[in-house]
């Protein structure tokens, strides 16, 4: 298991944190996802690939990286 913390942007209100909480959860291998709306962050626990992660936050409409 290890944590990936993601930059994303984008994001502007709580319906964005949960949207992108909700995405990343539903990845295969995802334990854990924490949003952090204000500093435009997320971190992930888990062995979920970091492309699935950017993947389905992408999905959502906002964009991602490593970081």
């Amino acid at each position: 298991m290890s944590d990936v913390n993601l930059t994303v942007m984008g994001m502007s209100c709580g319906h964005c944190k949960t949207s992108v909480e909700k995405a990343l959860k539903s990845v295969p291998g995802v334990e854990k996802a924490e949003v952090n709306l204000q500093e435009g962050t997320a971190k992930v626990v888990g062995n979920a690939p970091v492309e699935k992660l950017i993947a389905a936050v992408q999905e959502e409409g906002y964009s991602a990286q490593v970081g």
